[in-house]
């Protein structure tokens, strides 16, 4: 990946005013850990803790329980996408699923070459790693996918695939890179699913990790960086993004109890010794069930409800236990590395954020016995599993503590999404987002401090299949089609649409606040928000060639404007900019109202930008073809689709976007970067009974 040359000292110097006056100093350390196919209701903190109260079959996550009583949960928060490719490829591109390369089921596929959480924090000078499951490498031709994959094959090698981590802004990673392989959690020995590979940086070492499972793997090498992150940078702060691959797919029991201690000298430990690789790595393969999960009981026939006393006591099933103890290894997980951010003393000011891809699973892997998430609701208070864009496929909640600058004993309700977390993490690192970034910075809710903007929460995703038909589901979700679906929320109010055909076909729309398991339609009452839903959707994204939707050919509706006023507002901007900045967050120079778009309004000759935003009014319907150049970055937005993304590395070159626009008012917002040179920009259009020209005056006002 081309990663801007500016170091963390002359960022400091550039941005040092905007970040001393919005983020605290120093800059956090920032751990993200994302767990796969862990449900909402699996954490005790938001649902787990309701079922033991009424002595239901439980899961038990204490730790992150403590995690939650310590920081803010964030109950409103989203994936992406209810599956893991389009999910994690949008977080790590602070894109939502509108406009990201990855959707629908591409497992594999290229992450693309462009901005990243990692690249951004690493040009704002943190050190970058990636342990886990990656999925977004890419073939080794530079295709989409792995290459038979399905027959077992093992191809490619960090030097051929094309999106490898370390050249996604990681400097480091360690894990599985593609996507089946994180379906087994034994490596070496691939109880279940075969042997997988597990890279070291550019090194292949499965053959030395006996009897590793995944979780303690994962934990114990992080642990490791981390330590020597400390020892050889110590004022240097870091990112980690820690992708664990359980308790999704194979649900394999650990080799034994988790190691006493935890942290710096105890819990899970790296030993570098093949053969030996991690201290857990003793015992017998898949063997250990945690007490409390292998000798407990319910009362049946059905575990959720009213209870049959005539029924006796019976053992939970295999996977269930199974299943826990997947889940409560992750907990003493997450507990060794708090204590071990403790013993460095770094505690303090590291913020820890623990979420997950989507909603919870129906698949174990396991020929005796399929897992049924409703025997513990993992999907808590909602309805819909993975792969469902009901809440519970795709509400996830995460949990963030942060000592040093999140207030402690928080539940916070507001919905956000986990693009947000680029724009979020940049503010913490003290550089402004780049312009492409969808999401909104989470500060002020995380702080307590200032007004928090609110974010942009939409999925679209399609797959074949049905809803499953749990009895704890609404009978109107239970064994529904999936196929194209679509989800908008608004306020409180989320639009959903399932099997969608066309772009007339209504959102069912449910007062998710009042009515978290949507079983009240409410689209009836809500003609108006029912029109913006469906305005709002085309004017938020754009189309994908890789995944087709059944409204990508319809035009982009106008604004309703009265009476706006000639000409564009401009604002200026000044600094050594390391990318094309998100400028609508950052403190401007000075502002005005120009014609049109120009160069001539820049505040200085060097090291400046521009924000220029206002309408521009389309004179009929039909496909625009909008062209744009400049000496440094431009990117073009119309509503909040963006049009053009010139804003990643040299952008000198000339782009152009196509997009289907109704006659009227569009607005738009075009961002300029200028670094030295003579300044230079083109706006130009065709379309219509246009032949190409520069958009002219009279086409804009504000």
């Amino acid at each position: 990946m081309k990663i801007p040359a500016l170091f963390s000292l002359a960022l400091m110097i550039i941005f040092g005013p905007l970040a001393l006056a919005e983020a605290p100093a120093p800059r956090p350390n920032i751990i993200y850990i994302l767990t796969d196919d862990l449900g909402y209701g699996d954490v005790g903190a938001f649902f787990q803790k309701q079922l033991a109260e009424k002595k239901l079959p439980a899961e038990m996550t204490p730790v992150l329980d403590k995690m939650a009583d310590e920081g803010i949960q964030l109950r409103g928060h989203y994936c992406p996408a209810p599956v893991c490719a389009p999910s994690r490829a949008s977080f790590l591109s602070g894109v939502h699923q509108g406009h990201a390369n990855v959707r629908d089921n591409q497992f594999d596929k290229a992450l693309e070459d462009n901005h990243t959480v990692a690249s951004v924090l690493k040009g704002a000078g943190y050190s970058t790693a990636v342990i886990g499951k990656w999925g977004l490498q890419g073939s080794p031709s530079g295709g989409d996918g792995e290459v038979d994959e399905a027959k077992g094959q093992k191809t490619g090698s960090p030097e051929t695939w094309p999106a490898y981590p370390t050249k996604r802004g990681f400097d480091y990673f360690f894990g599985y890179v593609r996507h089946a392989d994180g379906h087994e959690h034994y490596p070496k020995e691939g109880a279940y699913r075969g042997a997988k590979q597990v890279w070291d940086g550019n090194k292949e070492i499965s053959a030395q990790l006996d009897k590793c499972y995944t979780t303690d793997l994962f934990t114990a090498r992080a642990k490791k960086w981390i330590v020597d992150q400390k020892t050889s940078a110590p004022d240097k702060p870091f990112f980690l993004y820690l992708a664990y691959d359980t308790p999704h797919a194979t649900t394999e029991l650990p080799t034994g109890p988790y190691p006493l201690g935890g942290g710096l000298k105890g819990g899970m430990q790296w030993t570098g010794k093949p053969g030996r690789m991690i201290t857990s790595a003793t015992g017998k393969v898949d063997s250990y069930c945690y007490p409390e999960f292998a000798n407990a009981t319910y009362t049946g026939p059905q575990w959720f409800g009213k209870k049959d006393p005539t029924v006796q006591k019976r053992p939970w099933p295999d996977v269930f236990k199974r299943y826990a103890t997947s889940v409560h290894r992750i907990d003493d997980c997450v507990g060794d590395l708090v204590k071990l951010l403790k013993d460095l003393k770094i505690d303090d000011n590291t913020l820890l954020v623990f979420t997950t891809d989507n909603g919870p699973s129906n698949e174990s892997y396991l020929k005796q016995q399929q897992l049924q998430p409703n025997f513990f609701r993992s999907f808590g208070p909602f309805d819909g599993i993975k792969r469902d864009c009901w809440e519970g496929g795709i509400r996830t909640g995460a949990i963030v503590r942060w000592p040093a600058s999140v207030p402690a004993k928080r539940v916070n309700e507001a919905p956000c999404q986990a693009h947000d977390w680029m724009t979020t993490f940049a503010e913490m690192a003290g550089v402004p987002a780049p312009a492409r970034a969808d999401g909104v910075s989470l500060m002020p809710t995380l702080t307590g401090k200032g007004e928090q903007k609110p974010s942009t929460v939409y999925v679209e995703y399609s797959v074949a299949g049905r809803t499953p038909s749990f009895p704890e589901f609404d009978a109107s979700h239970r064994d529904r089609q999936r196929g194209q679906m679509q989800v908008i929320r608004l306020g409180d109010m989320t639009g959903v649409r399932y099997a969608v055909k066309s772009h007339a076909d209504d959102f069912e729309i449910y007062n998710v606040v009042q009515d978290p398991q949507q079983t009240k339609n409410l689209a009836a009452q809500n003609s108006a928000l029912q029109q913006e839903m469906k305005d709002k959707v085309l004017q938020l994204r754009r189309p994908s060639s890789a995944a087709k939707r059944p409204y990508d050919s319809e035009l982009v509706p106008a604004d309703k404007v009265a009476q706006p006023e000639p000409g564009v507002v401009w604002k200026a901007y000044e600094g050594e900019f390391p990318w094309l900045p998100k400028f609508d967050t950052m403190s401007l120079s000075k502002s005005g109202v120009s014609p049109r778009p120009a160069v001539s309004d820049l505040s200085r000759e060097e090291n400046a930008g521009m924000l220029w935003s206002g309408f521009i009014q389309v004179p009929a319907d039909g496909e625009y073809t909008f062209f744009c150049k400049a000496d440094a970055g431009v990117s073009l937005r119309l509503h909040d689709a963006m049009v053009i993304d010139g804003g990643f590395g040299s952008k000198a070159v000339e782009q152009e976007g196509k997009v289907l626009l109704k006659a009227g008012l569009h607005a738009f917002r075009l961002y300029y970067a200028h670094r030295s040179g003579t300044p230079a920009l083109g706006f130009e259009w065709s379309g219509p009974g246009i032949g190409r020209q520069p958009v002219p005056a009279s086409a804009f006002s504000h």
